[in-house]
């Protein structure tokens, strides 16, 4: 059977989060993540039309793109998806976009109708930097972000 290992987790301030014993996975790294859509046409056109992913592979239910070295795969979904309620944020994917790009995006998707409907420059919590929330025809929420810190407290 599987080997049982002890997994000390700590945080980035090295304070003991939890000793407990568990299995261990030894991942390597993200190979993709999903976003789930209800019409591939629409969602070919604003994710590589508006947003400018290309499109890598496809089938008749999934487009393949990529953000850096990460995949994602914008996948049919038969039910509707509504994760959020309103202009909640809570699930939601966030992508890079640095410095004068990431205020070049935030015009450019206001001049294509997109509403930003959060705004936020943190520096306080795990991810520190400005972040613009908006919408894709699905209803996801989509971040952008100008990272300037990782691991704040």
């Amino acid at each position: 059977g599987p080997t049982r290992v002890l997994v000390k987790c700590r945080a980035a301030g090295d304070d003991l989060i939890n000793n407990e014993e568990r299995f261990m996975v030894q991942h390597e790294g993200l190979l993709h993540f999903t976003i789930p859509v209800t019409d591939m046409k629409v969602a070919e056109e604003f994710y590589a039309g508006l947003l400018g992913f290309k499109i890598l592979r496809r089938n008749d239910h999934m487009l393949f793109t990529k953000s850096g070295d990460a995949w994602f795969v914008l996948t049919k979904c038969e039910k509707p998806v509504d994760l959020n309620i309103g202009d909640k944020h809570e699930i939601h994917t966030a992508f890079r976009v640095s410095g004068q790009a990431y205020d070049d995006a935030k015009a450019y998707l206001a001049s294509k109708g997109i509403r930003i409907f959060k705004e936020e420059n943190r520096m306080e919590g795990t991810f520190g930097g400005r972040s613009a929330y908006f919408h894709d025809p699905f209803k996801n929420v989509i971040e952008i972000m100008d990272l300037k810190q990782v691991g704040a407290h």
